[in-house]
């Protein structure tokens, strides 16, 4: 989870498109040539944004923590990875 004065936009806005359903709280942002799904604002915290490992430069995806998570449960627990939970190790 990134905070807005932590996450910075550099290029390719004008190549973005937004995707919303169900609650239409979330705000999912895609790529509308590759369609990689870049980052997004959370309904748990759409003030927040989750945003993609593979998308950034310079991150060793072998250096993240995965953390095995029953996805159809995400909101009955509060260490859901919608709030945050995943670590660089």
């Amino acid at each position: 989870m990134v905070t807005p004065d932590r996450f910075r936009l550099i290029e390719g806005e004008a190549g973005l498109a937004t995707y919303q359903f169900g609650t239409k709280r979330a705000l999912h942002q895609f790529c509308r040539h590759c369609g990689v799904a870049a980052f997004y604002r959370p309904r748990a915290n759409p003030s927040n944004y989750m945003v993609n490992a593979r998308c950034l430069e310079g991150v060793d995806l072998n250096s993240v923590e995965r953390v095995a998570f029953d996805g159809q449960s995400w909101e009955l627990r509060p260490d859901a990875p919608y709030t945050g939970i995943w670590k660089l190790s």
